[in-house]
């Protein structure tokens, strides 16, 4: 029986109002598959890769790890903000490396706790009222 092995990785949650990522950091080359396609075909808008990127150009650790991300819940940019969040959160586990300090600095590190507000009844919307007639 021939022993495999450890694949050594590195874990991170993210999330985004209602987008949750869960990101794994191996060591490679750079590439990141976001569910089991390419960035460039996940995330068509040049800006959504850029906000996926951020905590990995801030860091200089582009090219020194490939992710794989499981994304789902919520639009396109709340998942693209999900996975820039896991992405920091995982780079936080490696080991002999100080790079809390920047991604903290850079605000990456804090959930956004920015949600949908609920629609009220009698209302078109959550804060919208429908037109006074005074007579």
């Amino acid at each position: 029986m021939s022993e495999r092995p450890l694949l050594q990785q590195y874990y991170g949650t993210g999330r985004r109002k209602s987008s949750v990522a869960r990101v794994f950091l191996r060591p490679g080359a750079g590439r990141i598959s976001v569910n089991t396609k390419p960035i460039e075909e996940y995330f068509p808008n040049e800006a959504q890769r850029f906000i996926v990127r951020q905590p990995l150009e801030l860091t200089q650790t582009g090219d020194r790890f490939d992710i794989l991300v499981n994304v789902q819940g919520g639009g396109i940019m709340g998942q693209a903000g999900a996975v820039r969040h896991g992405i920091a959160r995982a780079l936080l586990r490696v080991p002999q490396e100080e790079l809390r300090g920047p991604l903290k600095k850079a605000g990456m590190l804090t959930r956004d706790s920015r949600e949908v507000e609920r629609k009220k009844y009698g209302q078109p919307g959550a804060r919208k009222r429908y037109q006074f007639s005074k007579r």
